[in-house]
């Protein structure tokens, strides 16, 4: 993590108090920095969209579960969705325990969230383990971006609630199998999991712009946020990690 590029001056003389470092917003707590009230917003709106799309991911886990091949595979997807609800209740928790409404907070990420879903809709059970291993994670990814820029206590429960449910090793050994089964299979799976990156990285960006307080933190504004460059090189590392998560799969990227 860098310092703001206004954070110091090399001609000025040394003085006594906090360090640079020690006053930025990831070395706070929420108390603190909550104290600014578009930091504020920027946060809720952050836990909000966060809240939705677990909430989105138990809904679509538990469909995911009726295409299950095996009574066992329907068994482990509903173990998951169990898992991505209780991440939901503990970011509702949190919501409602800084003052604010869960369902107001998760509103205005409702129609962005459900238009992905309903434009990457599987086809069938190899397409739902493929998107919930490459979309998710391409979610998680953008959030433990962010994450490391708030303050400790936000910063830990999102990086509680992006914990694997276990998804990632099922979806790479189930798709895996499948393609040594037929190989044929993974041209077609290359292909959806690309349009799924396309898509998660637009909606991600229409999200943030959409929201004030959220894209204003995420470019420098407010907090410890990204400059310009950083926002670049960051959905370098999220393409990056994409690459190999594909090749995890047997799948070309």
């Amino acid at each position: 993590m860098t310092t703001p590029d206004n954070a110091s001056d090399a001609t000025a003389e040394p003085t006594a108090g906090p360090t640079a470092e020690s006053t930025t917003v990831a070395a706070q707590d929420w108390a603190t920095a909550s104290v600014d009230p578009q930091y504020h917003a920027a946060v809720v709106d952050l836990i909000g969209a966060l809240a939705y799309g677990e909430l989105a991911a138990f809904e679509r886990l538990a469909e995911d579960a009726k295409l299950a091949p095996t009574l066992g595979d329907k068994a482990e997807l509903a173990k998951m969705a169990s898992a991505e609800f209780h991440h939901f209740e503990q970011l509702r928790a949190r919501l409602t325990e800084i003052g604010v409404d869960p369902t107001q907070a998760m509103e205005p990420f409702v129609a962005a969230l459900d238009g992905f879903h309903k434009q990457t809709a599987p086809s069938d059970w190899l397409e739902g383990l493929v998107k919930a291993y490459v979309g998710d994670s391409i979610a998680s990814d953008f959030y433990r971006e962010v994450a490391a820029r708030l303050d400790a206590d936000t910063r830990q429960l999102v990086l509680a609630v992006l914990d694997d449910t276990g998804h990632a090793s099922f979806a790479v050994e189930k798709v895996r199998a499948a393609i040594d089964a037929d190989p044929r299979v993974g041209g077609r799976l290359a292909l959806w999991a690309r349009r799924l990156m396309g898509e998660a990285l637009s909606q991600s960006q229409r999200v943030v712009a959409d929201r004030d307080a959220l894209s204003t933190m995420l470019v420098g504004g407010v907090a410890d946020g990204f400059d310009l460059a950083e926002v670049g090189r960051m959905f370098s590392r999220i393409t990056e990690a994409h690459t190999k998560r594909m090749a995890a799969l047997g799948l070309a990227a």
